[in-house]
């Protein structure tokens, strides 16, 4: 398991350089007001303008190694934080995409979307300023109070007395300021959500004249990130005004002090003013170090977020050798399972599929269709109850080779920006000539019709087609794998009845080796299915064929009645 700071390892060497640079380039900054004490305390008296021009000229050289070594290190700093931000966030939407269905329903989607995006940004953002501030904010605090034990140790110990205060204040405002971080990113986690509801569902927004009260709802969430973030802004600037004050106090004493000094002929005016040039350096340092605390404790909260998603062990799966590939016989044996630990979604719940047969589910909204096709693909695993494919445990099967097998068309499915071609093919490589012959059999004629055909490039989420044709795209999808299982999760509900009947029937014809699970609401979508499993509220309240289920199952033969005519079902 790598930590968000191991993914520094790559860039160790050029830390160390950059590191190196940066340590150069300020001892240079520190050097500048001791060589002007010199000049001053020293030189000046000997009125020798060749040894003035000599300290010039070596003032000026190191003013100049301080700012190219500067520079070169905030590049490297940059480029550092860059690179590793760039691992950081690929390997982060690597196991996102490789996280269950529970670890997803766990995280959230908003919230994954805020850790690849506002998190990542935070650790960037961390990252880049403690390499650059970091490094040269201490090295110049440590360093001016060493220079200055050597020109004025008594004023010094002045300066040194508030330090502790200083360092007080510093360790408790950032170690409060991680946890009030850390939950405005949960609250910015629900700004998100809200946002991405209101943008996918902005036309029944729109329809039900509900816009008002939607801009009411957001205005709520984002007051509470914005009370979160002036809770956590407000606290981590409680250390500027704090260390302004001590700092204050000690440039007082040391200046009251100073004067007796000087005044008593025990301190050169040239060490005061070096002094306060290292005071004034100091407090700059004392400064950006707080700075880089409220850097901190945002990219540590970020990082922990982070940290959590790449330490989410994935989902078990034995990797033995395996049968070589059969047919699909597929069957649930005592299935129970539920969301989240609550109500079952589905409950003991047992059947049988021979290969090549067709198996209808029919059932109100919420009976627990769906959950039965993603238990089949292992989406979730069951919490009593086995599965089987071929006979074997579907937990025992890897997951590539287990999805492999199977063509779905899931009842919320989405076509993505690309070409219609690209859209059937989805990177598996399929030959055109199949995807074309996936496309008469999906019904998706109007292909042809299109500027370009297969080559037309279709809108984000296909949004420029009719709800019929998107379905038939991604009926057409499906069959182009050349599954052993085809899933249709009510993929013919915004088809016709003539066309959702060619549909079937070619489904039937060239995909007859197939085992095909077709759920639906429609009785006529599943009456010629070999088998039909009728559910309610997650039951199984029948299963049989067609005309088994009109003579044993009271509830499929009233749903027959109810959508086929009363003497239907006669």
């Amino acid at each position: 398991m790598r930590t968000v700071l191991s993914y520094l390892r790559p860039s160790a060497k050029k830390m160390a350089w950059g590191i190196t640079i940066k340590f150069l380039g300020t001892v240079m900054d520190l050097f500048l007001p001791w060589i002007l004490a010199f000049v001053i305390d020293t030189v000046v008296p000997r009125r020798s303008l060749a040894q003035i021009a000599l300290w010039g000229g070596v003032m000026f050289l190191c003013s100049v190694l301080a700012v190219v070594g500067n520079i070169a290190a905030n590049r490297s700093a940059a480029r550092i934080a860059r690179d590793t931000s760039e691992r950081i966030r690929h390997d982060l939407f690597s196991k996102t995409a490789r996280l269950s269905c529970r670890q997803i329903d766990h995280f959230t989607v908003p919230s994954l979307e805020a850790r690849l995006t506002t998190d990542t940004y935070n650790v960037h953002q961390m990252l880049n300023m403690m390499q650059r501030v970091g490094i040269r904010a201490p090295i110049l605090l440590l360093g001016g109070v060493a220079v200055t034990l050597t020109l004025e140790p008594v004023l010094t110990l002045v300066l040194l007395s508030v330090l502790p205060l200083i360092a007080l204040v510093v360790f408790f405002v950032s170690r409060k300021g991680v946890g009030l971080f850390s939950a405005m990113q949960r609250s910015v986690d629900t700004l998100v959500r809200t946002v991405r509801e209101d943008v996918t569902g902005i036309r029944i927004i729109k329809a039900l004249s509900r816009t008002e009260g939607e801009k009411a709802r957001f205005d709520g969430v984002n007051r509470a990130v914005s009370r979160r973030e002036t809770a956590a802004s407000t606290t981590m600037a409680l250390s500027n005004p704090a260390i302004d004050f001590f700092l204050g106090a000690g440039l007082t004493g040391v200046i009251l002090v100073g004067a007796f000094r000087v005044d008593s002929g025990l301190t050169q005016p040239g060490a005061i003013l070096a002094f306060l040039s290292y005071f004034t350096i100091i407090l700059g340092a004392m400064l950006s170090i707080t700075r880089v605390f409220v850097m901190y404790s945002k990219g540590a909260a970020s990082a922990a977020r982070i940290q959590e998603v790449l330490a989410a062990e994935g989902e078990p799966e034995t990797l033995a050798a395996t049968p070589d590939r059969g047919q699909a016989r597929l069957s649930f044996e005592g299935v129970t399972f539920s969301y989240g630990g609550g109500e079952p979604a589905v409950e003991d719940i047992s059947f049988a599929v021979e290969p090549g047969q067709t198996l209808g589910i029919i059932g109100a909204t919420g009976s627990g269709k769906s959950t039965l096709c993603n238990l089949m693909l292992r989406f979730y695993t069951p919490d009593k109850g086995v599965i089987r494919l071929d006979g074997r445990d579907i937990r025992a099967i890897p997951l590539k080779e287990l999805r492999n097998r199977f063509g779905v068309v899931f009842q919320n499915d989405l076509l993505f920006g690309r070409t219609v071609a690209e859209n059937i093919d989805f990177d598996r490589g399929i030959a055109p000539g199949r995807a074309a012959a996936a496309a008469g059999w999906a019904q998706a004629d109007f292909v042809a019709g299109l500027e370009g055909g297969f080559a037309h490039p279709l809108a984000a989420r296909g949004t420029d087609l009719s709800g019929g044709q998107r379905q038939r795209l991604l009926v057409a999808r499906a069959l182009a794998g050349d599954p052993d299982i085809l899933i249709l999760d009510d993929a013919s509900s915004a088809l016709d009845y003539q066309t959702d009947a060619r549909l079937r029937q070619a489904v039937r014809e060239h995909c007859a080796d197939a085992t095909c699970v077709v759920v639906a609401q429609r009785v006529s979508s599943v009456m010629g299915a070999d088998q039909i499993l009728v559910l309610d509220e997650g039951r199984l309240l029948g299963c049989g064929s067609h005309s088994e289920l009109l003579e044993s199952c009271p509830p499929y033969r009233e749903l027959y009645a109810l959508q086929m005519g009363e003497g239907a079902a006669q």
